[in-house]
């Protein structure tokens, strides 16, 4: 999608401070952190929602998920880290391609804040 932000910096053609970076995805440092640590998971293949996904993005969605572990490690989130998911106009999502929000470096409180 030429449109989208996130494809955009997927595709290399906006910069961003990457942390982790394979064929299927990319996480990199969120310009508006809430946390000391606070990176963006996407895939480069662009789906707008949580609602969005099929059969075909199950795997796609299993690799997200076994590399969140690793980056986070990488990060050094050694006490543990908040994994978010925003979908659709009520649950906050403001970028319409999917995305994961991995915050660390602090208490985190409920409800999340």
């Amino acid at each position: 999608m030429a449109e989208c932000i996130f494809c955009m910096i997927a595709n290399k053609e906006i910069p961003s401070t990457v942390v982790y970076e394979d064929d299927k995805i990319v996480c990199f440092h969120d310009l508006e952190p809430q946390a000391p640590v606070h990176v963006l998971i996407i895939p480069k293949k662009h789906i707008a929602s949580m609602d969005d996904v099929d059969e075909e993005d199950q795997a796609l969605l299993g690799h997200i998920m076994l590399k969140v572990k690793d980056i986070a490690e990488k990060l050094e989130l050694e006490n543990g880290y908040r994994l978010v998911n925003n979908c659709g106009e009520d649950g906050f999502q403001t970028v319409k391609h999917l995305h994961f929000h991995l915050l660390g470096k602090r208490k985190m409180t409920w409800p999340p804040g």
